[in-house]
C-alpha cells in the first residue's frame, strides 16, 4: 500500500519543485515588452505578407518601435496609415519607392509556339514537370495562373492571351508570385524602371523567333541605341544597368525587331525622354 502512495507523492513533489523553478525563472528572466508594439501592430494592415522583409506584422512592429525601420517600408499600408504610425511613434514616415512585380515574358497564346497540349492539373508547377508544359519556349510563361492564385491582394489577373497582368495599384511587392512561378519569370522592381526586357530565353536569332514572335533574338540594337554602357548583352539578353546613373529613355526600344524590350506605360513619358536626352548631352 505504501508503494502505491510513494510514486504519486514523488511525482507530485517533482512537479511542484520544477513548477517553482519555472515561476521564479519567469519572474527573474522575463523581458518587459514595450507597450507601443501592440498598438503599432494594430495600426499595420495585418496581412503578414512579408513585403517589408519581415516574416509578419509583429516583427515589423517591433523593429518600428526601436527605430530599425521606417513606417514607409510597409508597402501594403496606405499613406494615411503610414502617417498615423509615424505620428504615434513620433518618427519620420520616410520615403520608399513603390515596387511592383514584373513578368519577364510577353509570349502568350498568340505569340508563342506550342509543341504539345497540356491536359492535366491546372497548375504551372504541375505542367512544368510534364515536358516543360508544352510550350516551344521552355523558358516562357505557362499561363496556368499559379501567380494569380497565390496573390492575396487580387493584383494578378490572366488576360485573354494567357498571360498574367499585374495591377500596379494593387501590387504590394510581397513576392508570393516570385516564389510561385516555376519558371522564375517574376521579379520585383521599382515602378520607375520603365525600360524592361520582356523575355527570358538564352537563345538568339532564329532559334528564338521560330518559338516566339516577341522573343529577344539577341541582335543588340537596343544596346547600340541606348546611352553607351547602359545596356549590356548577357546570355543573349539585354541587361539594363540602372545603377549606372546613365539616362534611360524609350530610344532603346526604337529598333527592336520583335518588341522584346518595352518602355512601360509608353507615350506619357515623352517629356521625361526629352529631359533624359538633355542630361545625356550634358554628360557627354
Amino acid at each position: 500500500m505504501n508503494e502505491l502512495l510513494t510514486a504519486p507523492a514523488i511525482m507530485t513533489g517533482l512537479g511542484l519543485f520544477f513548477g517553482v523553478i519555472l515561476a521564479v525563472a519567469y519572474k527573474l528572466l522575463r523581458v518587459e515588452e514595450d507597450s507601443r508594439i501592440a498598438r503599432t501592430e494594430e495600426l499595420l494592415p495585418g496581412t503578414n505578407c512579408g513585403a517589408c522583409g519581415e516574416p509578419g506584422c509583429l516583427p515589423f512592429a517591433q523593429k518600428l518601435v526601436v527605430g530599425e525601420v521606417e513606417p514607409s517600408k510597409c508597402t501594403v499600408a496606405s499613406s494615411d496609415d503610414i502617417d498615423e504610425i509615424a505620428d504615434f511613434l513620433g518618427v519620420d514616415a520616410g520615403e520608399a519607392e513603390k515596387r511592383v512585380a514584373r513578368l519577364k515574358c510577353a509570349g502568350g497564346k498568340a505569340q508563342a509556339f506550342q509543341i504539345a497540349e497540356y491536359d492535366g492539373f491546372e497548375s504551372c508547377r504541375a505542367a512544368a514537370v510534364v515536358s516543360g508544359g508544352g510550350k516551344g519556349c521552355s523558358w516562357g510563361c505557362l499561363g496556368l495562373a499559379d501567380c494569380g492564385v497565390v496573390c492575396d491582394f487580387d493584383a494578378i489577373q490572366m488576360n485573354d492571351n494567357g498571360l498574367p497582368v499585374v495591377d500596379i495599384d494593387k501590387c504590394t511587392a510581397c513576392g508570393d508570385c516570385v516564389d510561385a512561378c516555376p519558371k522564375d519569370l517574376f521579379e520585383l522592381l521599382p515602378l520607375s524602371r520603365k525600360l524592361y526586357v520582356q523575355c527570358n530565353t538564352p537563345l538568339a536569332g532564329e532559334s528564338v523567333t521560330v518559338l516566339c514572335s516577341v522573343g529577344c533574338d539577341g541582335c543588340a540594337k537596343c544596346a547600340a541605341d541606348a546611352a553607351p554602357g547602359l545596356i549590356e548583352m548577357k546570355n543573349e539578353l539585354p541587361l539594363i544597368h540602372y545603377e549606372s546613373g546613365l539616362p534611360v529613355t524609350p530610344k532603346a526600344t526604337s529598333r527592336c525587331p520583335t518588341g522584346a524590350i518595352q518602355w512601360l506605360e509608353g507615350g506619357q513619358f515623352v517629356e521625361e525622354e526629352s529631359q533624359n536626352e538633355s542630361r545625356y548631352a550634358q554628360l557627354h
